[in-house]
């Protein structure tokens, strides 16, 4: 099997997808991060292709940061200064070369993620 990286984003505060959330993957090796790609999520909640697809994928340190307050705010959801989640990394390790799915359930006040399938 080869590996490769997906995600999911659901606004359980809405009881909707979240469409038109910036994502960013970055690699982290020997405490340095680097980005290795940018994507939006689409009117699923999923991005239009895997985040790490098979042809790049390399056993590692990785994080996931959702570009949470940008997408509250573009939805309509009451603003605080500073808002209570604006920005949220998910730093996890991939080990061997299977499917990795990282999905990210969303409120304006919380959020919890989980290795899916």
């Amino acid at each position: 099997m080869t590996g490769y990286l997906t995600t999911h984003v659901l606004d359980t505060a809405r009881g909707c997808p979240a469409e038109g959330l910036k994502i960013e993957l970055f690699r982290i090796e020997d405490g340095t991060r680097s980005l290795l790609k940018t994507l939006v999520t689409n009117d699923d909640g999923r991005t239009n292709e895997q985040i790490l697809p098979a042809a790049e994928f390399a056993p590692g340190t990785y994080e996931l940061v959702f570009h949470a307050g940008a997408y509250l705010d573009a939805c309509g959801t009451p603003p605080e200064e500073p808002r209570f989640l604006d920005v949220v990394p998910i730093r996890f390790g991939m080990s061997e070369p299977a499917h990795y799915h990282v999905p990210l359930l969303l409120s304006p006040f919380g959020y919890s993620t989980y290795r899916g399938s």
